[in-house]
């Protein structure tokens, strides 16, 4: 084992994944030297959250990334509530949002495909260390509460030792900054968990005017389905309790695939893989524990309805890491500002995100719920202005970080070209 002091940067960024990449790339942009930390050997390939929302899009797109990661994803125009016959009880048009936003619509795509294009544009800043293959064991504040020491060790077990002013905690919901700080950790399961259906086969093909973005709204079955660029995925909500070996065998997913997509000839339908995940909630009591900074998955966790988590850590990073630039820069005198950011993201997701992504949910498995849930949806269609507000509510443009416009945004570019 070695120790010793690695040159410090001003923050230290721990977790590559979306939150963690997009702060420390708004961070380099900003001027800030970063220090980015990240205990997989390389950066995460597995299949986790797959919608990028309007307002984040907005925010991709500040960054230089937006439309790359828009010709490796699907572009979804309209959302739409049907029942298994076939029915279409509602559609929303995603293009009632021109003016509000510069991309009208919703995409799909998985998040593996973003993380290496925001690495790259790190990269390209010349500001950032990038530590892949290292995890952090331990945090104290030291300097006088002016400065977090961070030990982080290889695979190899060499360990750094670096002191950084502040320290982004972006390390997913078992944190560990999270548990070295002595903060809760502990996320309150909700009543269902999630059955994943994969499948290559192009649904929207076999059942006609499927959009890609179809809720399936039944007293006999409800469900979600996903139109990716080269799968789809079908999400239903399992009862907690319900025995997972059972809903995983394979009979059992044909069984419910068929019921889901009658009209699609059941046995037509390739099976890919079908994996279960639990569903949860968690919210920090405060997004801040002295110098350590807290961030996406590790400050909350919430339904996955609407696909709510992953877009709102993704603004997380953004509000964060600009008002944390703001402050090392000394445009923002004191920490007032940060501490404003910080209580913003997380009253976004105590007044916002969480009751948002619950209501998706609401009485799917009561049928007497059910004719007053469509009945209303119907209403939302035929209303234009009402609409546009779902709309906006459901892309989070209403509580989400506004673009920079003009020369702020010209300076970030200038910045991250000298």
């Amino acid at each position: 084992m070695s120790g010793g002091s690695a040159p410090q940067a001003p923050v230290a960024v721990v977790g590559a994944g979306p939150v963690g990449l997009t702060a420390a790339l708004v961070l380099a942009r900003s001027g800030v030297r970063v220090t980015l930390l990240e205990s997989r050997t390389s950066l995460a390939t597995e299949s986790r959250a797959s919608t990028f929302h309007p307002s984040t899009l907005d925010l991709l797109d500040e960054l230089g990334v937006a439309a790359a990661l828009r010709r490796q994803g699907r572009t979804v125009d309209r959302v739409q509530w049907r029942d298994l016959d076939g029915l279409v009880h509602a559609e929303l048009d995603y293009a009632v949002l021109a003016g509000h936003t510069g991309h009208p619509y919703r995409l799909h795509v998985e998040q593996a495909r973003l993380t290496p294009l925001l690495l790259a544009e790190l990269a390209a800043t010349g500001l950032a260390e990038v530590r892949f293959g290292t995890t952090v064991t331990g945090a104290e504040t030291v300097g006088g509460g002016d400065e977090v020491r961070l030990r982080a060790e290889d695979a190899a077990g060499r360990v750094t030792v670096t002191r950084h002013p502040y320290v982004l905690a972006a390390d997913g919901s078992r944190s560990r900054l999270r548990e070295l700080a002595g903060l809760p950790g502990t996320a309150q399961e909700y009543p269902d968990y999630a059955l994943r259906v994969v499948t290559g086969t192009p649904l929207d093909e076999l059942v006609p005017g499927l959009a890609p973005l179809s809720y399936v709204r039944d007293s006999r079955a409800s469900f979600s389905a996903l139109g990716m660029p080269d799968h789809w995925r079908l999400i239903f909500r399992i009862p907690r309790g319900t025995d997972r070996d059972a809903v995983l065998a394979p009979d059992a997913v044909r069984a419910r695939v068929e019921q889901a997509l009658p009209g699609a000839a059941g046995r037509s339908v390739r099976i890919a893989e079908a994996h279960t995940y639990r569903l949860a909630r968690f919210l920090l009591p405060r997004y801040r524990a002295g110098r350590v900074l807290f961030a996406g998955d590790a400050a909350h966790l919430t339904s996955t309805a609407g696909g709510l988590n992953m877009n709102c850590g993704i603004h997380d990073a953004v509000e964060t890491a600009r008002a944390l630039a703001a402050v090392l820069r000394g445009d923002a005198p004191g920490e007032a500002a940060l501490d404003a950011a910080l209580a913003h993201r997380r009253a976004v997701v105590e007044t916002a995100v969480l009751p948002r992504s619950e209501a998706r949910t609401a009485g799917l498995d009561s049928p007497a719920e059910l004719p007053a849930r469509l009945a209303s949806l119907r209403r939302t269609a035929a209303d234009p202005r009402a609409a546009v507000d779902y709309l906006l509510k459901a892309s989070l443009l209403d509580v989400a970080p506004r673009p920079l416009k003009g020369d702020a945004h010209a300076d970030l570019v200038s910045q991250a070209h000298r």
